[in-house]
């Protein structure tokens, strides 16, 4: 159960980042924050980006081994980034309609997949 929950607070996580990161891209869509200056869309994004920690810094300590949960530090830090991937690409595809998914990219997630599973093989 510390599994599921150590994931599902890693979804979360990824999907504040997520946002932080290339959700300020799309501000100049809207009318309020058309003009903003950089300092302020950092700060905007650093505010976002502050309830990624609410649930990263959880998860992180749920699954961990020595905590108690069902991971090495290896495996937590694959799993991150395989859902910061799964989460960005849907992202993407979602707001950024102008973007495109192309085979090289398909491979590479690909590529990713199986270190992921590299990764947890005993």
């Amino acid at each position: 159960m510390r599994g599921f929950w150590t994931i599902v607070l890693l979804v979360l996580s990824n999907t504040f980042m997520t946002f932080a990161w290339y959700g300020h891209l799309k501000f100049k869509e809207m009318k309020w924050f058309e003009n903003l200056g950089l300092i302020s869309v950092v700060l905007i994004s650093w505010g976002i980006a502050l309830f990624e920690y609410f649930f990263q810094v959880p998860a992180n300590r749920l699954g961990f081994r020595e905590n108690g949960g069902p991971f090495s530090l290896v495996e937590l830090k694959v799993i991150q980034e395989a859902i910061t991937l799964v989460v960005f690409v849907a992202f993407t595809l979602i707001f950024f309609k102008n973007e495109e998914l192309k085979w090289n990219h398909l491979l590479g997630f690909v590529f990713l997949i199986l270190a992921v599973y590299f990764i947890f093989k005993k």
